[in-house]
């Protein structure tokens, strides 16, 4: 295992450090993220693997469960993004340590953090401290509380260190320090360390036998897509306040469109239908062109539970669809276990031009790598015009525990800046969302090992070496859907923050320049 010092100098360098010893810009070196070179090649030579191919590397957040009219309302934008609106002012007024000091991301104490963490091994670590760092050594400059800030993420890296070493009794004093500075209410980094620490204490206690049972990793999973199914107000509230939830599906929206413009019937296969936004979003599209009027849309929403609530769905995009006069039918295929999911439940029909929708619907099956490719299959099998991946832009599917840890905190980081930006620090939407979502995402990344780590999410560069073991090929993403994304990051407030980039034909969405989301089009030879 690399020294922890030398993974998070990696991290703060956009650098990979492997166990020979040398460093390199990871730009530079496609890999399937094993630490060790003759490791990686002799994944290559076994691609046929699933396993090797995931090795080691919230969700969608609406609600509908309001008057028809309001859903109308919200979903108008579709047509009025080409009038954006002026970004109102910050929510909260500037707190006393931002007034008495430079603002700071998240990502940026994080990364102070572990520059300081570091500097304390620069003695024993010579190959990493020999190399310059990225920040200067005093905390001239910052407010006390800032100080507080970078001490408290350099001590948590500390304290994971001493998990990974398994020094049990020096890591529970560590996390006896965290939650005493750390807050489920404070500013976003006491936020972070606070669930952070609260499962690195579970982790321990775990090890050290004292929790008989932490429950199945699964059925957090399942926890939290029922609550995503279900209207609420917290998921409403966080989908129309971070601006990277919107882009995305605004631009993904668009890209299924591109890839069956021009026909008169359409179908659309979703894995991820939940609440329903991106087909009410998709129905105006479609209803809206000018020179090919839409004659039936059909969706089929592909589900292994849920049922009741899928066809409540259906029940939902039905009303709207009357609202605005289109032909529409919907079909849910919900099935005991994926593996008895076939082409013949999909009620295709040869007239219509059939498009695939997935939002963060696959990760779920990393872990059931069977289920993955019995799914690939039949899609593969329906020849679709189109189909349309979001996914997390992570790599949080590591065996190894520090690397996990590493990325995590990144990710997470962006995503509790993200919050204390664009909702009120007493909002209590904010604090549901932080508890139940990102708490659980937290608890299961970090605090799990093996087949109880339900929560597995990849890069885009894993999903392009598993999609081509199905023919498929990733297409570029139109002038429109980049424009989609665009507009809604320009409307709304705090979306200056929001960062687009390209990874190739793939769109990738971030906070402040850490990747949250992407997304890709994809067809099939």
């Amino acid at each position: 295992m690399l020294p922890f010092d030398s993974l998070i100098y990696g991290k703060i360098h956009n650098k990979q450090v492997y166990s020979k010893g040398e460093i390199v810009n990871t730009d530079k070196l496609p890999r399937l993220y094993e630490e060790n070179d003759s490791v990686e090649q002799e994944l290559l030579k076994k691609f046929r693997n699933l396993d090797a191919l995931f090795l080691d590397t919230a969700p969608q957040f609406r609600s509908y469960e309001h008057q028809m009219q309001e859903l109308a309302d919200i979903e108008s934008q579709y047509s009025e993004l080409i009038k954006p609106t002026p970004r109102p002012k910050r929510r909260d007024p500037p707190t006393h340590d931002e007034m008495n000091g430079p603002k700071l991301s998240t990502d940026a104490v994080i990364r102070l953090g572990g520059e300081r963490f570091i500097q304390s091994f620069s003695s024993s670590t010579k190959d990493v401290s020999t190399l310059s760092h990225p920040y200067g050594t005093s905390f001239s400059g910052l407010s006390d509380q800032q100080v507080q800030d970078v001490q408290l993420i350099e001590n948590l890296l500390l304290c994971a260190e001493k998990v990974s070493q398994q020094q049990f009794e020096r890591s529970i004093k560590l996390l006896e320090w965290c939650d005493v500075l750390s807050s489920n209410s404070g500013n976003p980094i006491q936020r972070l360390v606070y669930y952070f620490s609260k499962t690195l204490r579970e982790k321990v206690e775990g090890e050290n036998g004292r929790i008989l049972t932490r429950g199945s990793g699964k059925s957090h999973v399942e926890d939290i897509e029922g609550r995503i199914m279900t209207p609420n107000p917290a998921t409403l509230a966080v989908y129309q306040n971070l601006p990277f939830f919107q882009a995305a599906t605004f631009s993904g929206v668009q890209a299924l469109v591109d890839g069956v413009i021009g026909s008169k019937k359409v179908h659309i296969i979703d894995l991820s239908i939940r609440q329903g936004l991106q087909s009410t979003i998709l129905m105006q599209a479609l209803a809206s062109q000018p020179n090919c009027p839409i004659e039936h849309l059909k969706i089929t929403a592909i589900g292994t539970r849920f049922k009741q609530k899928i066809e409540q769905t259906g029940d939902r995009l039905k009303s709207f669809a009357e609202s605005i006069n289109l032909s529409f039918s919907f079909n849910a295929v919900v099935v005991k276990d994926m593996l008895e999911f076939n082409k013949d439940l999909l009620e295709l029909d040869q007239d219509e031009a059939l498009g695939v929708y997935s939002c963060n619907g696959l990760w779920t099956m990393i872990a059931q790598q069977d289920r993955l490719e019995c799914l690939m299959n039949v899609i593969k099998s329906t020849n679709p015009r189109v189909m349309v991946v979001g996914e997390t832009a992570a790599n949080l599917n590591s065996p190894n525990f520090v690397n996990r840890f590493i990325e995590a905190l990144f990710f997470y980081g962006a995503f509790f800046d993200s919050l204390e930006d664009c909702m009120g620090r007493e909002d209590e939407n904010r604090a549901l969302v932080e508890s139940v979502y990102l708490g659980q995402g937290i608890r299961s990344i970090v605090g799990t090992e093996g087949v109880e780590r339900a929560f597995r999410h990849v890069n885009i560069d894993v999903w392009r070496k598993f999609f081509a073991r199905f023919g498929m090929e990733e297409v570029e993403l139109s002038m429109s859907a980049l424009y989609q994304a665009n507009l809604m990051v320009e409307k709304l407030c705090n979306g200056g923050s929001c960062t687009l980039d390209m990874d190739g034909n793939s769109l990738v969405i971030g906070w402040k320049g850490t990747p949250i989301q992407c997304l890709s089009a994809w067809k099939f030879e």
